[in-house]
């Protein structure tokens, strides 16, 4: 096994606490370029009542606190999913040197899925990206997720996202 599929186990294990927590199952890992281990994170938005709190962003900013910087240049960063626009705007903001991603995202997908922001030339940064590190693992996580979460809305009649009231407004209903 070689490093990029040592680290995604570590961004695996991360998804694996998501789901576990009823999250979207997305984990991530930020590796400095001398291969130590900065931060490792999971999606939380609906635990966190926060649209931002997904893995890469978190990982981010822990990493960003061990490291006492906002910028994390040579650094990897290791996702199960391909990145949102917003995660990959992040990455390019900390100077992340190289993305590498489980599954794709065709849905939403920043990395080359919907648009690949990291051949803008108009931007002061690039990074190296590298997709398909133990896809279908990544993917498998995610497609189950999904469906159970389906077939719970089959048998409740009620969509993920019901309106509901009081501590749980806000919340994926599951």
């Amino acid at each position: 096994m070689d490093d990029h599929e040592c680290f995604m186990g570590i961004a695996l294990d991360e998804a694996g606490k998501a789901l576990r927590s009823g999250e979207v199952p997305v984990g991530a890992v930020l590796v400095s370029d001398e291969g130590t281990v900065l931060a490792t994170a999971h999606n939380c938005p609906i635990a966190s009542c926060d649209p931002t709190a997904h893995a890469e962003i978190a990982v981010l900013r822990r990493a960003s606190r061990v490291v006492g910087n906002y910028r994390l240049p040579g650094s990897t960063l290791y996702v199960t999913l391909e990145p949102c626009v917003m995660c990959l705007g992040a990455m390019i903001q900390a100077r992340i040197r190289v993305l590498v991603f489980g599954a794709s995202d065709p849905k939403g997908g920043a990395a080359g899925g919907v648009v690949d922001l990291t051949r803008i030339q108009a931007f002061n940064h690039y990074m190296e990206v590298i997709g398909g590190v133990r896809a279908a693992e990544c993917a498998d996580l995610l497609t189950g997720f999904f469906r159970t979460r389906r077939r719970k809305e089959e048998i409740t009649g009620r969509g993920t996202e019901a309106a509901v009231t009081g501590s749980t407004r806000n919340r994926l209903v599951l």
